[in-house]
């Protein structure tokens, strides 16, 4: 009897490892061939679209009205150099930001164009036709590209410039009441 029951115990553990080497789950057929590797998916293609969209109006800001946003940088630098403020570096950097905002602006426009055909892309940001919308996304990104290199990292400069004015020149802080 303990010799059939060894062979008993010895068949079953012999069947559960063989049933263990087996998958458990199932598997189903996917609905559309998956995307070629390096190729976007149409979902993926409209969050890339809407986020240049996004970054195109946040560049629009400083391209709106050139002189109206360097004459608001221009006031503040003015008004220390008025208080006998040392504004050289300052004014550097400015007049290197509004030359490359000027040279920049034409690559800035040609964007404008990708942005109202939006070859590819619907009215509400939806792929309509695949190709085109990854050709209209790669346009997009070379000219975005094209403005990063154009402005040279003037706008980073001038910010650099004037927190470091700012450092600077803090006022000194007035005696509290404590202090007396």
């Amino acid at each position: 009897m303990k010799n059939v029951f060894k062979k008993m115990i010895l068949a079953v553990s012999a069947a559960a490892l063989v049933f263990a080497a087996f998958p458990v789950t199932s598997a189903f057929a996917a609905d559309e061939d998956p995307p070629a590797p390096g190729v976007a998916s149409t979902g993926r293609l409209e969050r890339i679209w809407a986020r240049q969209l996004q970054r195109y109006e946040r560049l629009g800001k400083a391209f709106e009205d050139i002189d109206a946003h360097i004459a608001k940088f221009q006031e503040r630098i003015d008004r220390a150099a008025e208080k006998g403020k040392d504004v050289t570096e300052l004014q550097a950097a400015l007049d290197a930001y509004e030359a490359a905002l000027i040279a920049a602006q034409p690559t800035y426009d040609s964007i404008g164009s990708i942005v109202s055909s939006h070859a590819g892309f619907d009215a509400e940001g939806k792929v309509t036709d695949a190709e085109q919308a990854r050709s209209t996304v790669e346009q997009m990104r070379a000219k975005m590209q094209e403005v990063k290199s154009a402005m040279g990292g003037t706008f980073k400069t001038l910010r650099e410039a004037l927190k470091a004015f700012r450092k600077a020149n803090k006022p000194a802080e007035p005696k509290s009441d404590r202090d007396s």
